[in-house]
């Protein structure tokens, strides 16, 4: 299946918005935390600062080093994306149409953000 250039900046839209939902969004950290462990540091400021490590070995490893990579999480959402929009477009076509949107306001908000702090 072919996609049009409007169907590809769609498409490209919401993977961009569903690898931001997976690897950085705090209303999913509840889905990350188990493949993460956490490492708190005193910054030279004094305060605390949270990294999270990815754990090592097993499908834990493995899930976590997708999951941290955003390049690798967006091919994989790539694929899921564009097999539901070729099998099942009923659904996966309003939930795409979503994505994109959302993500086109995620953009926005961040060039009002700069725009703002400068």
């Amino acid at each position: 299946m072919e996609l049009n250039f409007f169907q590809l900046l769609i498409m490209g839209l919401a993977v961009f918005r569903m690898t931001h939902l997976i690897v950085f969004d705090k209303i999913t950290e509840f889905l990350r935390a188990p493949f993460f462990d956490e490492e708190k540091e005193i910054s030279e400021s004094g305060e605390e600062e949270i990294y999270l490590i990815p754990k090592k070995g097993g499908w834990k490893g493995f899930i976590a080093e997708l999951i941290s990579c955003y390049w690798c999480t967006g091919i994989w959402v790539t694929v899921g994306l564009y097999i539901g929009y070729s099998w099942i477009p009923i659904i996966a076509g309003p939930f795409i149409t979503i994505l994109a949107v959302a993500g086109v306001a995620a953009i926005l908000e961040s060039v009002v953000q700069h725009l703002i702090s400068e």
